[in-house]
């Protein structure tokens, strides 16, 4: 359902305090328990050899309010998204992207669809949604990629990125084990789909043939995202390292750089001359387009701060020096900065855990999707240099982790911890 900003503020304001009160009661709690793991080490053997720096263990908490009590849910029932115990939530009998209920299209209702995402894991640190030039959506249940066709509202298949039978550097070594996805990013032509695992391997997939065409094992610990800038992919990892590949190439990786924290968003600008990286550790950092080369020493062009992780962050496609930045449950601002000078040049309070934003050029506006206390999306116009909300979309029962925008520029599609799918009118 919609509802007209100017309806909903003094809601908004309503909530300010109660919202302040809740997050100081998580924050008095938290400093008495252990995190919950988000995005574990990757374990076991690798099918080849890869790159990293040093293999430095590190856990990260999801950036999410604490358990409320010692009986609930184990580090490993939160870490794989399990989410059957609640009544709000998917079947996992339902077959990905069944239609559990279609909107009437009338002017004022913006629902299109909502579809079921059965398996969805849990974690805000993954990045497991996105469209392709051609309206292709991909969206990883489990251990696999699920393509749905967004013009023909058809199911395509889907892929299983799992390692080979037998290693091919270690022949006659077998290597069977299912492969957790933690990230994917579409090429740029919409041919290829990138898939990262928590087992630090990159996965390059020909879609039409639904064939893996290059097996990457690149680091040693989780591929937080993904980001191509034409035929060059780049990766980041939660040791925060930052890789870039060249799939042509027989030796795929050609550069390598180091941040502060783990790498939960990473995406080149619409120019291609900049690569931006968020961090765990609240680091925005932006980059140069010289990636070649293998050193730690390569410095970031600027780098920005905030309060919780850059998780939730997007280049503005028209004013490309500009880039927005959402933040988590201790934050809730939406910042924009301009990369130029370093600078926040507008923050707006959303008293909400902010987890993933999509800019829409065409309406010349911002999308985000957030989390506790009320799931919902929020649009956003933006008239440099300020923002200002517009409306709010209400459907999902919980947070509101992946958004991704037709090639039209005129639907979002908004994937949630629910378990659900929603298509809305933008």
């Amino acid at each position: 359902m919609i509802q007209n900003f100017e309806a909903i503020e003094g809601h908004i304001d309503a909530h300010h305090t109660s919202y302040k009160h809740f997050r100081r009661r998580i924050e008095q709690r938290s400093s008495s328990e252990v995190p919950v793991a988000s995005t574990p080490l990757a374990t076991g053997r690798q099918c080849l050899s890869g790159f990293e720096f040093d293999p430095v263990c590190q856990r990260l908490a999801l950036d999410s309010p604490p358990r409320e009590s010692p009986k609930c849910k184990s580090a490993q029932d939160v870490t794989e998204g399990s989410l059957q115990g609640s009544d709000d939530t998917v079947s996992s009998e339902l077959r990905p992207f069944a239609v559990l209920s279609k909107a009437s299209m009338s002017p004022q209702d913006k629902a299109v669809m909502k579809l079921a995402a059965p398996s969805l894991l849990n974690d805000y640190y993954t990045n497991l949604l996105d469209c392709s030039c051609n309206g292709m959506i991909a969206l990883a249940l489990g251990s696999s990629v699920y393509l749905w066709n967004s013009e023909t509202h058809s199911l395509e298949g889907h892929l299983h990125p799992s390692p080979p039978a037998v290693a091919p550097a270690q022949p006659g070594r077998l290597c069977r084990q299912r492969q957790a996805i933690s990230s994917l990013c579409w090429s740029r032509d919409g041919r290829a789909l990138s898939i990262g695992t928590r087992r630090g391997e990159i996965q390059l997939w020909d879609v039409e043939h639904k064939s893996n065409v290059r097996c990457v094992p690149s680091h040693l610990s989780v591929v937080g995202a993904l980001s191509w800038k034409q035929d060059i992919l780049s990766s980041g990892s939660v040791l925060g390292r930052i890789h870039h590949h060249d799939p042509r190439a027989p030796t795929p990786l050609v550069g390598v750089s180091a941040q502060q924290g783990g790498v939960c968003s990473l995406e080149w600008s619409p120019g291609d001359d900049h690569l931006a990286s968020g961090s765990t550790d609240g680091l925005l950092s932006i980059w140069d387009s010289d990636i070649t080369g293998v050193t730690r020493s390569r410095q970031p062009v600027s780098t920005m701060k905030q309060p919780s992780a850059v998780k939730a962050m997007g280049w503005c496609p028209w004013q490309r020096q500009l880039i927005a930045t959402g933040g988590g449950w201790r934050d809730g601002e939406l910042r924009i900065w301009d990369t130029h000078s370093g600078s926040c040049i507008d923050s707006v309070p959303t008293n909400s855990q902010i987890c993933s934003l999509r800019w829409a050029e065409k309406q010349r506006a911002l999308v985000t999707g957030h989390g506790l206390p009320h799931h919902h999306l929020t649009c956003w116009a933006w008239d440099s240099p300020s923002l200002s909300p517009t409306y709010q979309l209400a459907g999902h029962s919980h947070r509101v982790l992946h958004l991704a925008l037709s090639p039209c520029g005129t639907r979002i599609v908004s994937a949630g911890a629910d378990q659900c799918v929603h298509i809305w009118a933008m």
